[in-house]
């Protein structure tokens, strides 16, 4: 993006140009907009993902979707989880999740496009765990999208712009143990909307700066839960905390 008049010059990768009088990063965890704003970088949380997906899960892997039963499931043991749910569509998308080095995907030594690998590698990892579970991994498509886990700063500061703002991911990405990150984006485009809409502010900065500040505290919140959680789920202690957790509901 360049600055021009008083906005924005875009410039896409297709070749194509456009300009617009004020521009909202809606791009995501990788937002490239974003350090248009800030130069803060989100942090490792210490956990990641390796994420799967099975197809017509009904005929591939009838002992999980029998167990699933059009819902989700939540295995906790060892500091390691197994996280899964049904798609509308018939599709089964699983996640392993676990503490580990930020650069555990390249230092790994795993071909994630190799099932028997990665199936070896889980036996291994998750050696305690029954053998029921090597059905996402047999019946899985590849390649296993490895996912390290991110979270921006909880104090996360900046000065509004007059033509420049962002939301979701792109403002505050954060681990998905709170199940916030959604309704936070969709928050975001709903407060947001009505700043610039409203008759209260004098200048789309000013619009700007009400929406960010509160938009910023009420991802802090949702963020530490998330940071909470996770340290919860992958604690010695998860199952019964968890069991604890939702009996008390």
């Amino acid at each position: 993006m360049d600055k021009q008049n008083d906005g924005w010059l875009l410039h896409f990768k297709n070749g194509n140009s456009v300009y617009a009088d004020v521009v909202i990063a809606a791009d995501g965890a990788n937002s490239k907009i974003r350090p248009y704003i800030t130069p803060i970088k989100a942090f490792y949380s210490g956990v990641t993902m390796l994420e799967g997906n099975i197809y017509d899960a009904k005929k591939a892997a009838p002992q999980i979707f029998k167990l699933l039963n059009s819902g989700k499931i939540m295995a906790f043991g060892n500091k390691k989880n197994i996280l899964m749910g049904q798609k509308g569509n018939g599709e089964i998308g699983f996640y392993v999740s676990f503490k580990a080095d930020e650069n555990w995907t390249t230092q790994s030594g795993l071909d994630f496009t190799d099932k028997t690998q990665v199936l070896d590698w889980f036996k291994t990892f998750y050696l305690e765990w029954s053998p029921s579970w090597h059905e996402l991994f047999e019946q899985a498509a590849t390649p296993f999208i490895p996912r390290p886990i991110y979270c921006m700063p909880l104090d996360q500061m900046w000065e509004p712009l007059p033509n420049l703002t962002m939301l979701g991911d792109a403002a505050h990405v954060m681990p998905p143990f709170a199940g916030e990150g959604a309704n936070m984006a969709m928050l975001d485009a709903l407060e947001l909307s009505d700043c610039l809409t409203s008759n209260n502010y004098t200048t789309v900065q000013e619009a700007i700066s009400v929406y960010e500040l509160s938009m910023r505290k009420r991802a802090s919140t949702a963020a530490k839960e998330s940071l909470d959680n996770g340290e919860v789920m992958h604690s010695e202690k998860a199952l019964s905390t968890m069991l604890e957790f939702f009996s008390g509901h």
